[in-house]
């Protein structure tokens, strides 16, 4: 299958393999001229060798930073793939903060046995070797003090102790005895050999060696002589104005050091290639006649390199023999030890520090063991039961936490998990999905709040769909109460009228309205409907309708008209009406009272105001249902209020309304207007009907719909950013 190049981004992106970061696009470019160049290189090279060569650092150094650049880049690549879930975090965090310090105490732990069982074993060598040096030490000094006696006496020099030392003593057959009165060699038995000259250092006076054997010191340390290494003890006394000077020797040999093997392991001695002088008298730092300041270093030809000290030169040691084996191991643990020790020896020619070994020992920890456990018999025992029992109380005390966090881990994943998948589920829609609470934690705590939410949401949901579907209704009635006001008025010739009504909410419960009864009789009414809302809206649109129909039929004047028509929306009722029939304000405000007293709540009223103007004789009857009185304003600026009337519609049965008649002057104002013109509030105050009158006595002159958009912006200003809190209903009529 062949891939396009937008499909092989693609899933490279998906992979997040695409570099598109500033470290990714500097490797990738690193690596391109790295690659650029060899190619350089390669092609120069076929030319000239030494040109190709100019560019090979160049190479290998962009070829190092892209390197690093992208080990960062897969760590981090790395990182975000595994540390991605939760539990993988979680693990991680258990490993470095139970796993990791475990394994290092395990480790160190680990160690430090290792070097002590290393120390320990070269302990053990250095002991028996210094067990070996204090017996021939001590076995010296008495023949020292023996042959002293003897040479006070005068007597025979061939101690009887020395003879019968011999026999007993096994260690005899390979140990040396020399002694010299002065300078003089004394007969002794034995076969001492011939290399074992006497020792020249104790002539010189700076000598540390030498000083502490005249002061009566004995003497005694491994010593190299002709290039073999001896334990070798020296004591001098005086004796007749000379110096009795005795030396005991003994080898360091494969028997002597095969003996320390036996129940120890094996065990190579390195000794020096070739002895180097010139290293100055070290005695004053020997500890126990050994010397181990030194570091070593194994060589790839089986020997090892010693430095001694800061800045010492380093020796070449070469291996003289290996005695002993390592033993079989007696369990899984019981591992082979290797370690190294130095080991100093002095200079037989010069008495100084001038040569150093080394001891490379190999061995188990259950050789080691038997050595350490000894001297304490069955309380060993009782120590390594111990010690294993602690053992597995610890192990089985990780094996349970191991469990207890696994399963806590667990717990915590599978509600992450469970929260994952719940808001996948919300991302598609699905709100009715609830996370199973299993628990009493703040896990479960979590999730209950999660369903809880998600219960939340789906209910608002379902809030916002009957909001919206309230909305459409209201958008709706909204359009059929707009129809309910007159939008095309008829007007008389001596009248002239406009209204306007902005609802506080999507409908009003304000109403007004403007109806022709004959060629020169116009009926204005203005109302406010009790509340706000759809229920003032709909009893806003019974009292249109009813008065209406009473205009036409309901009059106790007018029992049958002669001919009716109505065009809706349009403001025009058409009647025929007999000569000399009036229609009544007042008993048509008494029969609405009554309708809408049977036929609506207690709570449910309205304000109403009816006039009807006569166009022949300019007169305005009227009567007011408990509305703000309207008012006339003249061109003189005379404010006439229209009071005559009663209370409001609907709220009590049998009630009567009184009727008044005023003649409007020419160019006098009729102003009928709710209570959301002069009732809304700021800091200041409400805005008032002194305010409302001013505004319409200054702009009298002007056409009644730019009055009214000078009252409702003054209004608005008045209000400010603040919502407004009621209808707001403006009627004017103005005489001709």
């Amino acid at each position: 299958m062949q891939w396009s190049y937008p499909e092989f981004r693609r899933r490279l992106i998906e992979a997040e393999l695409w570099p598109e970061g500033r470290m990714a696009r500097l490797a990738c470019y690193l690596a391109a001229m790295a690659a650029a160049l060899y190619a350089l290189r390669k092609l120069l090279g076929l030319f000239s060798a030494s040109w190709g060569q100019y560019l090979a650092g160049w190479v290998e150094f962009l070829v190092f930073i892209a390197v690093i650049l992208f080990l960062i880049l897969a760590f981090r690549w790395s990182k975000r793939r595994i540390l991605w879930r939760l539990r993988n975090r979680l693990i991680v965090t258990y490993v470095f903060i139970g796993v990791i310090p475990v394994v290092l105490l395990l480790a160190m732990a680990f160690i430090s046995l290792y070097l002590f069982a290393g120390q320990f074993a070269s302990f053990v060598v250095i002991s028996e070797l210094d067990a070996q040096l204090r017996s021939v030490g001590a076995v010296n000094a008495a023949i020292s003090n023996e042959l002293a006696a003897h040479l006070e006496r005068g007597g025979n020099l061939s101690p009887e102790s020395l003879e019968g030392l011999k026999k007993r003593d096994r260690a005899w057959a390979h140990r040396h005895l020399k002694a010299w009165h002065g300078t003089k060699l004394l007969p002794l038995p034995g076969d001492a050999p011939a290399t074992l000259e006497y020792p020249e250092f104790l002539n010189k006076p700076d000598n540390t060696f030498a000083k502490a054997l005249r002061d009566g010191k004995p003497f005694q340390d491994i010593m190299r002589d002709h290039g073999r290494l001896y334990l070798r003890a020296v004591s001098v006394l005086p004796v007749r104005s000379e110096n009795l000077t005795v030396v005991t020797s003994e080898p360091l040999d494969k028997d002597l050091v095969g003996k320390i093997a036996e129940n120890l392991g094996e065990i190579t001695l390195y000794a020096a290639t070739e002895e180097v002088p010139g290293q100055g008298n070290r005695t004053d730092d020997r500890k126990s006649g050994l010397q181990a300041s030194a570091s070593t270093t194994p060589r790839s030809n089986g020997g090892i390199a010693i430095t001694q000290g800061k800045g010492g030169n380093a020796q070449d040691l070469s291996e003289a023999f290996t005695v002993g084996s390592v033993p079989e191991a007696t369990n899984l643990m019981d591992q082979q030890i290797t370690f190294v020790t130095p080991l100093s020896d002095v200079s037989w020619a010069t008495g100084s520090q001038e040569g150093m070994g080394a001891l490379l020992v190999r061995t188990r920890p259950s050789m080691l063991y038997g050595h350490l456990f000894t001297a304490l018999g069955e309380f060993a025992t009782i120590v390594e039961e111990a010690l294993v029992g602690v053992a597995i109380f610890f192990a089985v005390i990780e094996l349970i936490a191991l469990i207890i966090g696994t399963r806590m881990t667990r717990t915590v994943t599978a509600a992450v998990a469970q929260l994952h998948d719940a808001t996948k589920h919300v991302d598609r829609g699905d709100f009715s999905h609830r996370i199973p609470v299993k628990s009493q934690d703040q896990l479960a705590e979590l999730s209950r709040s999660f369903n809880s939410m998600t219960e939340s949401i789906e209910k608002l949901i379902l809030e916002q769909k009957e909001k919206q579907r309230l909305e459409n209704e209201l958008s709706i009635a909204q359009e059929v109460q707009a129809q309910l006001f007159p939008r095309q008025v008829s007007e008389l010739e001596t009248l002239e009228v406009h209204g306007f009504c902005r609802p506080a909410r999507t409908v009003s419960g304000d109403y007004y309205d403007f109806l022709t009864a004959s060629s020169h009789k116009l009926i204005l009414a203005v109302g406010d409907i009790s509340g706000k809302g759809i229920s003032a809206a709909l009893l806003m649109a019974t009292i249109h309708s009813a008065v209406r129909a009473y205009s036409m039929e309901g009059m106790p004047q007018l029992r049958e008209p002669v001919a009716v028509g109505a065009v809706a929306g349009a403001g025009r009722v058409m009647a025929t009406w007999p000569e000399g029939v009036e229609v009544s304000p007042g008993a048509l405000l008494g029969l609405l009272n009554h309708q809408l007293f049977d036929s609506t709540p207690p709570e449910k009223y309205a304000t109403l105001f009816l006039g009807v103007y006569d166009g022949r004789s300019h007169h305005l009857t009227y009567s007011n249902g408990g509305h703000l009185p309207p008012i006339l304003i003249g061109q003189d600026g005379m404010v006439r209020r229209l009071e005559a009337g009663g209370t409001v519609v609907g709220l009590f049965d049998n009630m009567t309304y009184e009727e008044g008649a005023v003649e409007m002057h020419p160019g006098e104002i009729f102003l009928a207007y709710s209570d959301g013109v002069t009732e809304p509030e700021n800091e200041f105050g409400e805005f008032g009907e002194e305010r409302l009158i001013e505004l319409v006595r200054d702009n009298r002159h002007l056409p009644l719909p730019q009055i009214s958009q000078i009252v409702t912006a003054a209004v608005d200003d008045w209000i400010g950013d603040m919502e407004q809190p009621d209808d707001v209903t403006l009627v004017l009529a103005r005489a001709r």
